[in-house]
């Protein structure tokens, strides 16, 4: 099927196509464009345009379209559930929990809408403000520049493009390569739902073509980027004055405390180290277990992997499928290795099956190597022991990452004590660091990037802050 660029309201044909290939089988999916700079200006001057449309546009009314999105999302969800399972060889059950999950995003959205509120100041508390009345209001800021990822194509979207209508701006979307196919499929749904011409636009292709572009453009107010650390780097450094909201990945751990019930948090623990093969920003990388319950963990967890169905994205009974491209599973397997020539024992996976990466779990591993210290962004999980939670705080913190990071324990002492001492955007006690909710705050310390994500704490990025005041002396 051939798809084109969506662009002040309409579909646009590109000048140039390329295939779009499953990670699963590799087989052609789409004929996907390829804007030229030509097709970028179009939607830059569309979007440009729409902004004033988008800001006079009361909040009912931009709640009501936002409320539509959802309700045709809901309608459709079975279909955005095999477009997220055929492009980004996510398995169809997690796909569809990502499809509930936005169609949640957009709902938080409508209600913020209708939110957006100032204050007012008491400016009599100073000399000279006797007989003023001041408040301030937000405003939306123009236009919104959305750089996304191919991990959760419908719902990371839907985190920029939601707080963004919803606080009367409008969009130029960018999304990742893979996963085009589920930003267009917005696009026909946003249109449906009433949303106003060039308030939305689609633009794929060259991620360097493209991204430079919306980055140094004036008309754009702010970008909001989800993906590396050296490409969102890359993008403040050119940003300028612009509001950048970068969220950017981390190599989250959890921490195992003595005396937890190691059969109630297994399967949780085997879910975040591969749910959708790993490849989640929040996905558990580093497991921290205390010396008393090691062997124990180990021994469960890796028989809870084992148990694992690797399979076609497809099949409803799939676990694990296949990695977003061949390279990726190329590096995996250098990385594993290069662990185990510094002595890490590798206790299951360690191999691959076509583009599919077994469920791997390492031991033993020298906190210098590039599974520990980077970000794998696949199904491996590295299990090392602690003797003090201290100790173990300080090995989490030992990172150039820090978006979230989980701790299991019975001590309410050691919950309090840990979650002052990790150094990350969002601690979770008792529970995995991948655990993440779409109206909570999100966002990260150090390489893990700047700014907060999570409908509300989006739209505060999104809007800029007036002061109003009347002299009535």
């Amino acid at each position: 099927m051939k798809k084109n660029l969506f662009i002040n309201g309409e579909w646009v044909h590109a000048e140039s196509y390329s295939p779009l290939l499953s990670p699963y089988s590799g087989e052609v999916i789409a004929e996907v464009p390829a804007a030229t700079l030509t097709e970028v200006e179009m939607a830059l001057t569309a979007a440009y345009e729409a902004r004033k449309t988008m800001a006079v546009m009361p909040s009912h009314q931009r709640a009501r379209i936002l409320e539509n999105l959802a309700a045709l999302l809901e309608q459709r969800s079975d279909e955005a559930a095999e477009i997220i399972a055929l492009e980004a060889a996510k398995p169809l059950t997690t796909a569809k929990g990502e499809v509930d999950r936005t169609i949640q995003t957009y709902k938080f959205s409508a209600e913020e809408a209708k939110r957006i509120h100032g204050e007012t100041i008491p400016v009599d508390a100073a000399p000279g403000g006797e007989g003023r009345v001041a408040y301030t209001v937000r405003e939306p800021i123009g236009v919104i520049a959305a750089i996304t990822p191919f991990n959760f194509p419908m719902n990371l979207v839907a985190h920029k493009v939601g707080p963004a209508l919803a606080s009367g701006n409008s969009v130029v979307l960018k999304p990742a390569a893979q996963t085009p196919l589920s930003s267009l499929f917005l696009a026909e749904l946003l249109q449906e739902a009433g949303l106003p011409a060039g308030a939305f636009n689609v633009v794929t292709g060259s991620g360097r073509l493209i991204g430079e572009k919306l980055v140094t453009d004036e008309r754009i107010q702010k970008i909001s980027f989800t993906g590396s650390p050296s490409v969102g780097i890359g993008i403040r450094n050119k940003a300028g004055l612009k509001k950048v909201t970068l969220e950017l990945g981390s190599n989250a751990a959890v921490i195992i405390d003595k005396g937890v019930d190691i059969d109630k948090i297994i399967s949780r623990c085997v879910s975040g180290a591969f749910a959708f093969q790993g490849q989640v920003c929040i996905s558990v990388q580093r497991v921290y277990v205390h010396e008393e319950l090691y062997e124990t963990f180990v021994e469960k967890f890796v028989a809870a992997t084992q148990k694992l169905k690797l399979g076609d994205p497809l099949d409803p009974m799939t676990d694990v499928s296949a990695l977003i491209s061949p390279r990726d599973i190329e590096r995996s397997l250098e990385w594993i290795e290069e662990a185990k020539q510094k002595g890490a024992i590798v206790a299951t996976g360690g191999k691959s099956e076509g583009n599919i990466l077994h469920p791997t779990v390492l031991l033993e591993v020298d906190p210098s190597q590039k599974v520990s210290c980077q970000e794998v962004f696949a199904p491996i999980v590295l299990i090392n022991k602690f003797s003090t939670v201290d100790q173990a705080i300080e090995l989490v913190n030992d990172s150039r990452y820090g978006l979230q990071a989980g701790i299991y324990t019975e001590n309410i002492r050691t919950a309090l004590m840990a979650s002052q001492k990790l150094h990350v955007g969002g601690v979770i006690v008792n529970d995995i660091p991948t655990f993440r909710l779409d109206h909570m705050p999100y966002g990260g310390v150090k390489e893990s990037g700047i700014g907060r994500e999570g409908v509300k704490y989006a739209i505060e990025e999104m809007t800029e802050q007036k002061l109003v005041i009347f002299n009535q002396n």
